[in-house]
C-alpha cells in the first residue's frame, strides 16, 4: 500500500487500508491487480482518473513519420504549386514524409517531359524553404509520376 504522499506503507490488510482511507477522507485506489497482493494507493480517485487520462492522451500524440500524399496536376498554376509547397513544408517540419504524385490522363501521357518539369519546379521552390532528402527517386508509374521525400536532418 502507498499513502497519498507516495510513501510505501508495506503490506496492509484490506480492512486496515479501508479504515485509513475513511479516516483521511480519501479513496482506496487499486493501482495494479497483476501482483499478489494487489498494489493500492490512498488518494483522490477523480484526480487519479484525470492523471491516467493525461497519460493516455500523451501516448496518442502525433508521432510523425506518416506518409502524406501531395497531388499535383498537369496544368497546375504557379500559385497552386506554391500552396502545395506550403502544405508539404508543414508536413515535413512535423516529421512526416511526403509522396509527390502527378497523375497523367489521356494525351498528357505523351508530354512526360513537361510533367517532369512541373515536379522539378515544385522541388526547386520547396528546397528554398526546407532542406529535403529524396527517399525514392521520381518514378514513372502506369498512371503518372511519383516520388517520396522527407526532411533532411542536416541543417
Amino acid at each position: 500500500m502507498i499513502d497519498e504522499t507516495g510513501k510505501q506503507l508495506g503490506v496492509v490488510p484490506f480492512e486496515e487500508a479501508a479504515r485509513l482511507a475513511i479516516e483521511r477522507r480519501l479513496d482506496l485506489i487499486q493501482v495494479t491487480e497483476k501482483l499478489d497482493p494487489p498494489v493500492c494507493k490512498l488518494g483522490d480517485y477523480g484526480k487519479y482518473l484525470y492523471q491516467e487520462e493525461k497519460k493516455e492522451k500523451a501516448t496518442h500524440k502525433h508521432k510523425g513519420g506518416e506518409l502524406k500524399g501531395i497531388r499535383l496536376t498537369f496544368n497546375i498554376s504557379l500559385h497552386d504549386l506554391e500552396t502545395r509547397v506550403h502544405q508539404t513544408e508543414k508536413f515535413l517540419n512535423r516529421g512526416d514524409r511526403a509522396r509527390i504524385e502527378l497523375p497523367l490522363r489521356g494525351r498528357e501521357k505523351a508530354l512526360q517531359d513537361f510533367a517532369r518539369e512541373k515536379i522539378e519546379k515544385f522541388l526547386e521552390i520547396l528546397k528554398e524553404t526546407v532542406p529535403i532528402k529524396i527517399e525514392r527517386e521520381l518514378k514513372r508509374e502506369p498512371r503518372g509520376f511519383s516520388m517520396i521525400i522527407s526532411k533532411s536532418q542536416k541543417e
